[in-house]
Protein backbone atom coordinates (compact mmCIF):
# COMPACT_ATOMS: atom_id res chain seq x y z
CA UNK A 1 0.00 0.00 0.00
CA UNK A 2 1.22 3.48 -0.83
CA UNK A 3 2.17 5.37 2.31
CA UNK A 4 0.16 8.44 3.23
CA UNK A 5 1.88 11.80 2.77
CA UNK A 6 3.35 13.03 6.04
CA UNK A 7 1.65 16.42 5.70
CA UNK A 8 -1.89 15.10 5.99
CA UNK A 9 -3.80 13.07 8.59
CA UNK A 10 -4.06 9.34 8.00
CA UNK A 11 -7.23 8.42 6.12
CA UNK A 12 -9.67 6.11 7.88
CA UNK A 13 -11.32 3.21 6.08
CA UNK A 14 -14.12 0.68 6.37
CA UNK A 15 -14.14 -2.68 8.08
CA UNK A 16 -14.89 -5.93 6.31
CA UNK A 17 -18.12 -6.08 8.31
CA UNK A 18 -19.28 -2.67 7.05
CA UNK A 19 -18.54 -3.65 3.45
CA UNK A 20 -20.38 -6.96 3.88
CA UNK A 21 -23.37 -5.11 5.35
CA UNK A 22 -23.55 -2.72 2.40
CA UNK A 23 -23.30 -5.61 -0.07
CA UNK A 24 -26.03 -7.45 1.85
CA UNK A 25 -28.35 -4.44 1.77
CA UNK A 26 -27.95 -4.04 -1.99
CA UNK A 27 -28.45 -7.74 -2.72
CA UNK A 28 -31.52 -8.03 -0.48
CA UNK A 29 -33.25 -5.03 -2.03
CA UNK A 30 -32.54 -6.34 -5.52
CA UNK A 31 -33.83 -9.78 -4.59
CA UNK A 32 -37.11 -8.39 -3.23
CA UNK A 33 -37.78 -5.74 -5.86
CA UNK A 34 -36.44 -7.51 -8.92
CA UNK A 35 -34.73 -4.26 -9.91
CA UNK A 36 -31.19 -3.01 -9.73
CA UNK A 37 -30.23 -1.97 -6.19
CA UNK A 38 -29.46 1.60 -5.18
CA UNK A 39 -25.90 2.61 -5.99
CA UNK A 40 -24.37 3.89 -3.79
CA UNK A 41 -26.05 1.84 -1.09
CA UNK A 42 -26.52 3.28 2.40
CA UNK A 43 -26.19 1.50 5.75
CA UNK A 44 -26.09 2.46 9.42
CA UNK A 45 -22.92 1.99 11.45
CA UNK A 46 -23.17 0.82 15.09
CA UNK A 47 -22.84 4.47 16.15
CA UNK A 48 -25.99 5.32 14.19
CA UNK A 49 -24.09 7.29 11.56
CA UNK A 50 -25.24 6.51 8.02
CA UNK A 51 -22.66 5.99 5.29
CA UNK A 52 -22.82 5.01 1.61
CA UNK A 53 -20.79 2.55 -0.46
CA UNK A 54 -20.37 2.30 -4.23
CA UNK A 55 -21.13 -1.11 -5.70
CA UNK A 56 -18.36 -2.99 -7.47
CA UNK A 57 -20.65 -5.66 -8.92
CA UNK A 58 -24.26 -6.73 -9.03
CA UNK A 59 -26.05 -9.76 -10.46
CA UNK A 60 -29.50 -11.29 -10.00
CA UNK A 61 -30.35 -14.95 -10.44
CA UNK A 62 -33.56 -16.92 -10.33
CA UNK A 63 -33.64 -17.22 -6.54
CA UNK A 64 -30.76 -15.07 -5.36
CA UNK A 65 -29.09 -11.71 -5.80
CA UNK A 66 -25.44 -10.83 -5.44
CA UNK A 67 -23.64 -7.56 -4.75
CA UNK A 68 -20.08 -6.68 -3.84
CA UNK A 69 -18.04 -3.82 -2.42
CA UNK A 70 -14.31 -3.23 -2.82
CA UNK A 71 -12.91 -2.75 0.66
CA UNK A 72 -11.11 0.53 1.28
CA UNK A 73 -9.09 0.31 4.50
CA UNK A 74 -7.86 3.89 4.18
CA UNK A 75 -4.21 4.28 5.11
CA UNK A 76 -4.20 1.17 7.30
CA UNK A 77 -1.87 -1.63 6.08
CA UNK A 78 -4.77 -4.08 6.18
CA UNK A 79 -4.31 -7.40 4.37
CA UNK A 80 -7.87 -7.08 3.03
CA UNK A 81 -7.44 -3.58 1.55
CA UNK A 82 -8.74 -3.75 -2.02
CA UNK A 83 -10.46 -7.10 -1.48
CA UNK A 84 -13.86 -7.77 -3.01
CA UNK A 85 -16.45 -8.36 -0.26
CA UNK A 86 -19.42 -10.15 -1.80
CA UNK A 87 -22.86 -10.97 -0.39
CA UNK A 88 -25.20 -13.48 -2.01
CA UNK A 89 -28.69 -13.24 -0.53
CA UNK A 90 -31.54 -15.75 -0.81
CA UNK A 91 -35.00 -15.66 0.71
CA UNK A 92 -35.41 -17.85 3.80
CA UNK A 93 -38.55 -19.52 5.10
CA UNK A 94 -40.98 -17.20 6.92
CA UNK A 95 -39.92 -16.85 10.55
CA UNK A 96 -36.42 -18.19 9.90
CA UNK A 97 -34.82 -14.78 10.48
CA UNK A 98 -31.33 -14.13 9.15
CA UNK A 99 -29.07 -17.11 8.43
CA UNK A 100 -25.33 -16.70 7.83
CA UNK A 101 -23.18 -18.87 5.57
CA UNK A 102 -19.46 -18.84 4.74
CA UNK A 103 -18.75 -18.60 1.04
CA UNK A 104 -15.44 -18.70 -0.77
CA UNK A 105 -12.62 -17.18 1.27
CA UNK A 106 -14.56 -16.83 4.54
CA UNK A 107 -13.42 -19.08 7.36
CA UNK A 108 -15.27 -21.52 9.57
CA UNK A 109 -14.74 -21.76 13.33
CA UNK A 110 -13.41 -25.14 14.50
CA UNK A 111 -12.37 -24.50 18.12
CA UNK A 112 -14.26 -23.41 21.23
CA UNK A 113 -13.50 -20.15 22.98
CA UNK A 114 -14.40 -17.69 20.23
CA UNK A 115 -17.54 -15.50 20.36
CA UNK A 116 -19.30 -18.03 18.12
CA UNK A 117 -19.39 -21.84 18.46
CA UNK A 118 -17.49 -24.32 16.27
CA UNK A 119 -19.14 -24.91 12.91
CA UNK A 120 -20.27 -21.30 12.51
CA UNK A 121 -19.02 -19.00 9.75
CA UNK A 122 -16.32 -16.61 10.99
CA UNK A 123 -18.62 -13.61 10.74
CA UNK A 124 -18.25 -11.80 14.05
CA UNK A 125 -21.17 -10.72 16.25
CA UNK A 126 -21.11 -6.98 15.43
CA UNK A 127 -21.09 -7.49 11.63
CA UNK A 128 -23.91 -10.01 12.09
CA UNK A 129 -25.89 -7.44 14.06
CA UNK A 130 -25.25 -4.83 11.36
CA UNK A 131 -26.47 -7.18 8.64
CA UNK A 132 -29.58 -8.15 10.60
CA UNK A 133 -30.37 -4.48 11.16
CA UNK A 134 -29.99 -3.59 7.50
CA UNK A 135 -32.19 -6.53 6.44
CA UNK A 136 -34.86 -5.48 8.96
CA UNK A 137 -34.74 -1.86 7.77
CA UNK A 138 -35.07 -2.84 4.12
CA UNK A 139 -37.75 -5.45 4.81
CA UNK A 140 -39.86 -2.97 6.75
CA UNK A 141 -39.58 -0.38 3.98
CA UNK A 142 -40.45 -2.93 1.30
CA UNK A 143 -43.24 -4.58 3.28
CA UNK A 144 -41.75 -8.09 3.39
CA UNK A 145 -40.48 -10.44 6.07
CA UNK A 146 -36.94 -10.01 7.34
CA UNK A 147 -36.02 -13.61 6.53
CA UNK A 148 -32.88 -14.14 4.48
CA UNK A 149 -29.88 -16.38 4.00
CA UNK A 150 -26.69 -14.33 3.65
CA UNK A 151 -23.59 -15.92 2.18
CA UNK A 152 -20.47 -13.78 2.47
CA UNK A 153 -17.51 -14.54 0.25
CA UNK A 154 -14.11 -12.93 -0.26
CA UNK A 155 -12.30 -14.13 -3.39
CA UNK A 156 -8.72 -15.16 -2.56
CA UNK A 157 -9.59 -14.87 1.12
CA UNK A 158 -8.07 -18.24 1.97
CA UNK A 159 -4.70 -17.04 0.67
CA UNK A 160 -5.04 -13.69 2.50
CA UNK A 161 -5.85 -15.53 5.73
CA UNK A 162 -2.35 -17.03 5.72
CA UNK A 163 -1.14 -13.56 6.71
CA UNK A 164 -3.49 -13.39 9.71
CA UNK A 165 -3.75 -15.30 13.00
CA UNK A 166 -6.87 -17.19 11.90
CA UNK A 167 -5.11 -20.53 11.57
CA UNK A 168 -3.82 -20.23 15.13
CA UNK A 169 -7.36 -19.55 16.35
CA UNK A 170 -8.76 -22.59 14.58
CA UNK A 171 -10.54 -20.58 11.86
CA UNK A 172 -10.07 -22.58 8.66
CA UNK A 173 -10.82 -21.90 5.03
CA UNK A 174 -10.42 -18.14 4.93
CA UNK A 175 -10.76 -14.77 6.60
CA UNK A 176 -12.96 -13.50 9.41
CA UNK A 177 -15.55 -10.79 8.79
CA UNK A 178 -14.57 -8.29 11.47
CA UNK A 179 -15.38 -4.87 12.84
CA UNK A 180 -16.87 -3.34 15.96
CA UNK A 181 -17.45 0.23 14.74
CA UNK A 182 -17.51 -0.22 10.98
CA UNK A 183 -14.53 2.14 10.72
CA UNK A 184 -10.85 1.23 10.39
CA UNK A 185 -8.53 3.57 12.27
CA UNK A 186 -5.11 3.45 10.59
CA UNK A 187 -2.40 1.64 12.54
CA UNK A 188 -4.66 1.10 15.54
CA UNK A 189 -3.70 -2.60 15.36
CA UNK A 190 -7.12 -3.37 16.82
CA UNK A 191 -7.52 -6.53 14.75
CA UNK A 192 -4.17 -7.91 15.92
CA UNK A 193 -4.89 -7.20 19.58
CA UNK A 194 -8.34 -8.73 19.21
CA UNK A 195 -6.70 -11.86 17.76
CA UNK A 196 -4.38 -12.03 20.79
CA UNK A 197 -7.41 -11.89 23.09
CA UNK A 198 -9.23 -14.53 21.08
CA UNK A 199 -6.13 -16.72 21.25
CA UNK A 200 -6.22 -16.56 25.05
CA UNK A 201 -9.94 -17.39 24.96
CA UNK A 202 -9.33 -20.44 22.76
CA UNK A 203 -6.51 -21.65 25.02
CA UNK A 204 -8.70 -21.32 28.12
CA UNK A 205 -11.66 -23.01 26.45
CA UNK A 206 -9.34 -25.86 25.45
CA UNK A 207 -8.40 -26.35 29.11
CA UNK A 208 -4.76 -25.36 28.64
CA UNK A 209 -2.98 -24.37 31.86
CA UNK A 210 0.17 -22.95 30.23
CA UNK A 211 0.24 -20.30 27.48
CA UNK A 212 3.20 -18.57 25.90
CA UNK A 213 3.25 -15.11 24.37
CA UNK A 214 6.10 -14.63 21.93
CA UNK A 215 7.34 -11.68 19.91
CA UNK A 216 7.98 -13.56 16.67
CA UNK A 217 8.38 -16.85 14.86
CA UNK A 218 11.92 -17.51 16.11
CA UNK A 219 11.04 -17.14 19.79
CA UNK A 220 7.82 -19.09 19.26
CA UNK A 221 9.71 -22.04 17.75
CA UNK A 222 12.21 -21.92 20.61
CA UNK A 223 9.47 -21.94 23.26
CA UNK A 224 7.71 -24.78 21.49
CA UNK A 225 10.92 -26.80 21.55
CA UNK A 226 11.37 -26.11 25.27
CA UNK A 227 7.90 -27.14 26.36
CA UNK A 228 6.30 -29.05 23.49
CA UNK A 229 3.23 -26.82 23.81
CA UNK A 230 0.25 -27.36 21.51
CA UNK A 231 -0.45 -24.71 18.86
CA UNK A 232 -3.42 -23.31 20.79
CA UNK A 233 -1.10 -22.48 23.72
CA UNK A 234 1.21 -20.35 21.55
CA UNK A 235 0.02 -16.75 21.32
CA UNK A 236 1.75 -14.61 18.70
CA UNK A 237 1.60 -11.36 20.65
CA UNK A 238 4.18 -9.59 18.47
CA UNK A 239 4.91 -6.18 19.98
CA UNK A 240 1.73 -6.06 22.05
CA UNK A 241 2.95 -7.58 25.30
CA UNK A 242 0.80 -5.10 27.25
CA UNK A 243 -2.35 -6.13 25.40
CA UNK A 244 -1.52 -9.79 26.06
CA UNK A 245 -0.76 -9.42 29.77
CA UNK A 246 -3.61 -7.06 30.60
CA UNK A 247 -6.09 -9.45 29.02
CA UNK A 248 -4.61 -12.32 31.02
CA UNK A 249 -5.10 -10.25 34.18
CA UNK A 250 -8.85 -10.52 33.66
CA UNK A 251 -8.74 -13.98 32.02
CA UNK A 252 -5.96 -15.83 33.86
CA UNK A 253 -4.33 -19.19 33.28
CA UNK A 254 -2.03 -21.06 35.65
CA UNK A 255 1.31 -20.47 33.89
CA UNK A 256 2.47 -17.78 31.46
CA UNK A 257 5.69 -17.67 29.48
CA UNK A 258 6.90 -14.49 27.78
CA UNK A 259 9.53 -15.16 25.13
CA UNK A 260 11.40 -12.82 22.83
CA UNK A 261 14.67 -11.58 21.47
CA UNK A 262 17.18 -9.60 23.46
CA UNK A 263 16.26 -6.14 22.12
CA UNK A 264 12.52 -6.49 22.69
CA UNK A 265 13.00 -8.01 26.14
CA UNK A 266 15.32 -5.11 26.97
CA UNK A 267 12.49 -2.70 26.13
CA UNK A 268 10.19 -4.73 28.39
CA UNK A 269 12.80 -4.65 31.16
CA UNK A 270 12.92 -0.87 30.77
CA UNK A 271 9.17 -0.60 31.36
CA UNK A 272 7.81 -0.57 27.80
CA UNK A 273 4.66 -2.60 27.12
CA UNK A 274 4.52 -1.73 23.41
CA UNK A 275 7.67 -3.15 21.84
CA UNK A 276 7.24 -1.78 18.30
CA UNK A 277 10.36 -0.05 16.99
CA UNK A 278 8.30 2.95 15.92
CA UNK A 279 6.78 3.43 19.39
CA UNK A 280 9.60 2.55 21.76
CA UNK A 281 13.36 2.15 21.65
CA UNK A 282 16.08 0.63 23.78
CA UNK A 283 17.60 3.12 26.21
CA UNK A 284 21.30 2.33 25.76
CA UNK A 285 22.30 4.57 28.67
CA UNK A 286 20.03 2.56 30.94
CA UNK A 287 21.40 -0.66 29.45
CA UNK A 288 24.90 0.57 30.29
CA UNK A 289 23.82 1.00 33.92
CA UNK A 290 22.50 -2.57 33.80
CA UNK A 291 25.92 -3.70 32.56
CA UNK A 292 27.61 -1.88 35.44
CA UNK A 293 25.37 -3.67 37.97
CA UNK A 294 26.24 -6.94 36.22
CA UNK A 295 29.93 -6.32 36.92
CA UNK A 296 31.14 -4.47 33.82
CA UNK A 297 34.07 -2.08 34.18
CA UNK A 298 33.62 1.56 33.24
CA UNK A 299 35.17 1.19 29.80
CA UNK A 300 32.69 -1.57 28.95
CA UNK A 301 29.84 0.47 30.40
CA UNK A 302 30.87 3.38 28.17
CA UNK A 303 30.97 1.15 25.10
CA UNK A 304 27.54 -0.33 25.89
CA UNK A 305 26.06 3.14 26.30
CA UNK A 306 27.46 4.15 22.91
CA UNK A 307 26.70 0.89 21.10
CA UNK A 308 24.98 0.93 17.70
CA UNK A 309 22.13 -1.28 18.89
CA UNK A 310 20.97 -3.57 21.67
CA UNK A 311 22.55 -6.52 19.86
CA UNK A 312 25.85 -4.64 19.59
CA UNK A 313 25.66 -3.89 23.33
CA UNK A 314 25.05 -7.57 24.06
CA UNK A 315 28.10 -8.59 22.03
CA UNK A 316 30.29 -5.95 23.67
CA UNK A 317 29.30 -7.15 27.14
CA UNK A 318 29.67 -10.81 26.21
CA UNK A 319 33.21 -10.23 24.90
CA UNK A 320 34.10 -8.89 28.34
CA UNK A 321 32.50 -11.80 30.17
CA UNK A 322 29.48 -9.77 31.33
CA UNK A 323 26.06 -11.42 31.21
CA UNK A 324 23.56 -8.76 30.15
CA UNK A 325 20.77 -11.18 29.25
CA UNK A 326 20.12 -12.42 32.80
CA UNK A 327 19.42 -8.99 34.35
CA UNK A 328 17.35 -8.06 31.28
CA UNK A 329 15.25 -11.19 31.81
CA UNK A 330 14.75 -10.32 35.49
CA UNK A 331 13.79 -6.75 34.66
CA UNK A 332 11.39 -7.93 31.97
CA UNK A 333 9.81 -10.31 34.48
CA UNK A 334 9.22 -7.46 36.93
CA UNK A 335 7.56 -5.27 34.27
CA UNK A 336 5.44 -8.15 33.00
CA UNK A 337 4.43 -9.22 36.51
CA UNK A 338 3.19 -5.73 37.35
CA UNK A 339 1.14 -5.62 34.14
CA UNK A 340 -0.25 -9.09 34.83
CA UNK A 341 -1.01 -8.22 38.43
CA UNK A 342 -2.45 -11.61 39.36
CA UNK A 343 -1.17 -13.31 42.49
CA UNK A 344 -2.18 -16.78 41.37
CA UNK A 345 -0.44 -16.78 37.96
CA UNK A 346 3.06 -18.21 37.61
CA UNK A 347 5.13 -16.15 35.19
CA UNK A 348 8.49 -16.62 33.49
CA UNK A 349 10.49 -14.66 30.91
CA UNK A 350 12.85 -16.22 28.38
CA UNK A 351 15.35 -14.29 26.27
CA UNK A 352 16.61 -15.72 22.97
CA UNK A 353 19.15 -14.65 20.40
CA UNK A 354 18.28 -14.18 16.73
CA UNK A 355 18.81 -17.87 16.01
CA UNK A 356 16.51 -18.93 18.85
CA UNK A 357 19.28 -19.96 21.23
CA UNK A 358 18.47 -19.43 24.89
CA UNK A 359 20.30 -16.49 26.48
CA UNK A 360 18.49 -16.25 29.83
CA UNK A 361 15.45 -17.65 31.59
CA UNK A 362 13.85 -16.60 34.85
CA UNK A 363 12.27 -19.20 37.12
CA UNK A 364 8.48 -19.26 37.28
CA UNK A 365 7.31 -16.90 40.01
CA UNK A 366 3.97 -15.60 41.24
CA UNK A 367 3.17 -12.40 39.38
CA UNK A 368 1.48 -11.02 42.47
CA UNK A 369 4.82 -11.07 44.30
CA UNK A 370 6.29 -8.38 42.02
Amino acid sequence: MTQAPKDRPLRRGWTTGACATAATRAAFEALVTGAAPPDPVEIALPSGKRVAFALAEFARGEDDARAAIVKDAGDDPDVTHGALIRATVRRAAPGAGVIFKAGEGVGTITRPGLPLPPGEPAINPVPRAMMRQTIEEAAQRLGVGADAEIEISIPHGEEMAKHTLNGRLGIVGGLSVLGTTGIVTPFSCAAWIDSIHRGVDVARASGLAHVAGTTGSTSEAAVRDLYDLPEAALIEMGDFVGGFLKYLRAHPVERVTIGGGFAKMTKLAQGRLDLHSGRSSVDLAQLGDTARRAGADEETVFRVKHANSALDALLIARAEGVDLAAPVARGAWETAAKALGSADVLLEVIVFDREGRLLAQTPFGKAGDA
